[in-house]
């Protein structure tokens, strides 16, 4: 019986120890600084995307976060399989050999992260002085150049209440949920954000080829639900993509200042924020403001168009499944045609055509646009290449654009016609499988499929 008491004991006391961060040591600013080169050194920052982004901490001077740092967030915890955790962490060049330095201006969130990779038997170290090192301002850091465009639930919040958080300077908003479907047939909206109207795609998009409408039927739309140019145009939607395709018409129409929530409602709700199930009528506008498109420059149209850019020095990036990229299914019931445009990228995609799972973190968030630039340089697009972003038909163009807008790259735009209008016509040259033989890039993001588990070190 004292056998087995003590191996009980001992038991316990191992399972403890695994969970415990005691391991953990501190590192101060002159260490810091002093391996912020060094490779053997990985510094994470476990904060929201906004705050890595560019926004600025509370009680912070500057935005951002420390230089050459990589991200970790403190929510993917509940939502990485057990047994994908160090796969996934070593596409992050996360690794046992390194010395891990994480930060986080909140002391439970670096507490939690930091315990949960000691106890898997990392090499971790805490740099617990970050305010005081944003706020110095001679240590380096790094913001995307239009962090301001990805936004927090809580960012939206203040606006909400009639604050001015960081970046927003206007005294009119709007949010809107957008899908596809005139409101009885909006699933997406019978639950929604407070005081956020309808937006349905179909209002800025026509079939058969989904192309954006005539701009005087979008100025139309747009005046009918009451968006002009001098408006703040806040957007989510329950499946993303519908989000950022938005995103991309609103620019090109002319709306000065457009955010999307990074996330969805299930984000918002995370955040404990309230929702409705009321129905909100937008009042409508006589005057947008502006000559719709006011930015025609982003858009490439038809096939036409885009063979013209191409041959111009343009890459045509596609952002469709591998499997539609090899030519295998076209990927929709609608689209007959399998294959792609001669000479397009592949430029990651998701697992089929209602996403981009590749560009998305384990708690839906919007990945670290510096992680899939890596990506692109593997495939042979980089910063300063003029890049034509296209799908089937548009949606999940609008999420790669997007981040080259946060990050401030200068000519990239949105084929919009998409293989859908190239598989229209023949006399268009098409590729079928990939390009010598190529096997399926490696997106470095498997984190397993699980529903916030909640079973982490400091849960």
């Amino acid at each position: 019986m004292k056998f087995l008491t003590a191996l009980l004991t001992s038991a316990i006391a191992l399972a403890l120890t695994a969970c415990d961060d005691r391991s953990v040591k501190k590192i101060d600013t002159e260490t810091l600084l002093k391996n912020i080169s060094n490779p053997d050194y990985v510094l994470i920052d476990t904060r929201q995307d906004s705050l890595y982004n560019g926004f600025k901490d509370k009680n912070a001077t500057r935005g951002g976060h420390i230089k050459g740092a990589i991200q970790f967030t403190t929510e993917w915890l509940d939502g990485i399989a057990e047994d994908k955790f160090e796969s996934f962490a070593a596409g992050k060049g996360i690794t046992k050999e390194k010395t891990l330095v994480f930060y986080d201006s909140n002391p439970d969130n670096l507490e939690r992260v930091s315990a949960e990779f000691a106890a898997k038997g990392y090499k971790v170290r805490i740099f617990s002085d970050y305010l005081n090192y944003v706020n110095a301002t001679d240590y380096p850091l790094e913001q995307f150049p239009n962090f301001q465009y990805s936004v927090s639930p809580q960012w939206v919040d203040a606006v909400m209440k009639g604050e001015k958080p960081e970046s927003y300077n206007n005294d009119k908003f709007m949010i809107f949920e957008v899908s596809w479907g005139p409101l009885e047939q909006a699933k997406a909206y019978t639950q929604h954000i407070v005081g956020a109207y309808h937006f349905n795609t179909d209002w800025i998009e026509n079939d058969p080829i989904w192309n954006l409408s005539d701009p005087k039927i979008i100025e139309a739309n747009l005046l009918k639900n009451g968006i002009t140019k001098d408006k703040t145009i806040i957007l989510y939607s329950d499946n993303q993509l519908a989000a950022y395709r938005l995103f991309w018409a609103l620019k090109w129409a002319g709306v000065e200042d457009v955010r999307v929530l990074n996330g969805n409602l299930s984000t918002w709700m995370d955040a404990n924020l309230p929702t409705e199930t009321q129905v909100n009528i937008p009042q409508l506008e006589t005057a947008f403001g502006a000559t719709i498109p006011a930015h025609p420059e982003i858009n490439i149209s038809m096939p036409q168009d885009a063979i013209q850019v191409q041959q111009a020095g343009t890459k045509l990036i596609s952002n469709r499944s591998w499997d539609e990229y090899q030519g295998k299914i076209s990927g929709y019931d609608y689209i007959p045609g399998k294959g792609e445009p001669q000479g397009a990228i592949w430029g990651f995609a998701g697992t089929d055509s209602s996403n981009m799972a590749d560009y998305y973190d384990p708690d839906n968030t919007l990945r670290n646009p510096n992680e899939i630039f890596a990506l692109w340089e593997t495939q042979g697009i980089k910063k300063g290449d003029k890049l034509a972003f296209y799908c089937g038909t548009g949606w999940r163009a609008g999420v790669p654009w997007f981040m080259t807008q946060l990050a401030g790259w200068n000519d990239t735009y949105v084929y919009d016609g998409g293989w859908n209008a190239w598989q229209m016509d023949s006399k268009f040259p098409v590729q079928k499988g990939a390009p010598h033989n190529m096997s399926k890039p490696d997106a470095k993001n498997d984190f397993g499929k699980v529903m916030k588990k909640g079973a982490s070190c400091k849960s």
